[in-house]
């Protein structure tokens, strides 16, 4: 039995609907929905609150304890294995490992890299990445291992990749990208290169170039079809930024609908979570993200929609499976909307956790999309508003 079965069972027990039992706990219906079917995790107050609600007598909140306590110790046993891995600096120790220790480094760090900062998942995935050069130089790997070694390598490089646009250099973050696509190929990876093709679109909007960053992703989308994962939508929502950077509403929201369509006919996971996996709290943030370039309007409407609810998935979510970097980018992406429809006092709310940001924490991504909002702020309508003038002055600060 797990919480999900137990919640659903207690809540058809006492003939309440999915609608009725999430308005007395106060959550959206579908967070309720995915709880009871394994997709999310519960917290605290959805055990509790649920236990009052359906007369449970403790047992839900009791259920809720015992998996949180397993979910504990199998992030902490997760993390001291990745930290294992990352003060193993030296090359000659890091080429003593075995090749499935090599791999589950690669997965940890893929991992990792949602909630810790670019300059150390550079260096580990560097050095990780290191051993599986020196085990293809040195043939250190049986026969049926090669293809293996090249994935590793180029998801490391996937990862080296993001840490350097991250971190601001996106020529560096381009030449990562394009080790990772010719690993890919060697391993005839057809998932891993759909993925490339998606971060190589990327690295082009951050450039601007978003001619050539709808190149990569409609060449990716050939490689669609019996393919494991979330590449497609992924890809789908960078088309989606692209069309929105250019002005085109009616075809960023018709693709919109199509990558909406492409993740439900997903049969497969992604064979890698993390940096590597689309889920659908990612969705919406690239929503949110797209159609912020638009006309405001209905567009701003809903990309403020959209913002509220990735940010709200991920505040239910472990530490340690937040995007954080992506969080506090929707962040701005809501105050953004907010100030493109007017409201500049719920813009300066939405901005509040980004301008608290030390500066180690405010990757390139974070000053590049809130220096725009500041920017927003400079028009006419806001000249007379004081909240505007000292968001704008808070945001002016930011990478100082």
């Amino acid at each position: 039995m797990t919480f999900g079965s137990e919640l659903r069972k207690h809540r058809q027990d006492a003939g309440m609907s999915l609608a009725e039992l999430a308005a007395r706990v106060l959550m959206h219906r579908t967070h309720v929905h995915h709880v009871e079917t394994g997709k999310r995790a519960p917290s605290a107050d959805l055990a509790e609150a649920a236990d009052i609600a359906l007369n449970a007598g403790g047992r839900l909140v009791a259920e809720y304890q015992r998996e949180e306590s397993q979910r504990l110790n199998l992030a902490a046993t997760r993390k001291t294995l990745a930290a294992s891995l990352a003060t193993s600096r030296d090359l000659m120790a890091l080429a003593d490992l075995e090749l499935d220790e090599l791999h589950a480094g690669v997965e940890e760090t893929a991992i990792d890299y949602l909630a810790n900062a670019p300059g150390p998942m550079l260096i580990r995935a560097d050095d990780l990445r290191r051993d599986a050069l020196q085990r293809l130089r040195d043939y250190r790997h049986g026969p049926h291992e090669r293809a293996d070694l090249y994935v590793s390598a180029g998801r490391l490089s996937g990862i080296l990749a993001y840490a350097a646009l991250d971190l601001g250099d996106s020529a560096a973050a381009l030449e990562h990208a394009r080790a990772a696509g010719r690993c890919a190929q060697y391993a005839g990876d057809t998932e891993l290169l759909m993925w490339v093709r998606g971060t190589q679109s990327l690295i082009a909007r951050f450039n601007g170039d978003y001619g050539i960053a709808l190149e990569y992703v409609r060449d990716g989308l050939q490689y669609g079809g019996d393919v494991p994962g979330t590449g497609e939508a992924r890809l789908l929502c960078g088309e989606v930024q692209c069309l929105a950077n250019l002005g085109d509403s009616r075809a960023a929201n018709r693709t919109l609908l199509l990558a909406e369509r492409a993740r439900q006919q997903v049969r497969r996971p992604d064979s890698l979570a993390g940096l590597f996996e689309f889920s659908e709290t990612k969705q919406r943030y690239y929503a949110a993200s797209s159609l912020i370039w638009l006309d405001g309007g209905g567009d701003a409407r809903t990309a403020a929609s959209e913002a509220r609810g990735a940010i709200a998935s991920w505040e239910q979510m472990p530490v340690e499976e937040r995007s954080l970097d992506d969080e506090r980018l929707c962040h701005i992406y809501l105050a953004t909307a907010l100030v493109q429809l007017g409201d500049v006092e719920a813009a300066a709310d939405a901005m509040t956790p980004i301008l608290a940001l030390p500066v180690d924490a405010q990757i390139s991504w974070i000053n590049k999309r809130a220096h725009r909002v500041g920017s927003i702020l400079s028009a006419p309508r806001y000249e007379n508003s004081p909240v505007a003038t000292n968001l704008r002055e808070a945001i002016s600060a930011l990478g100082a």
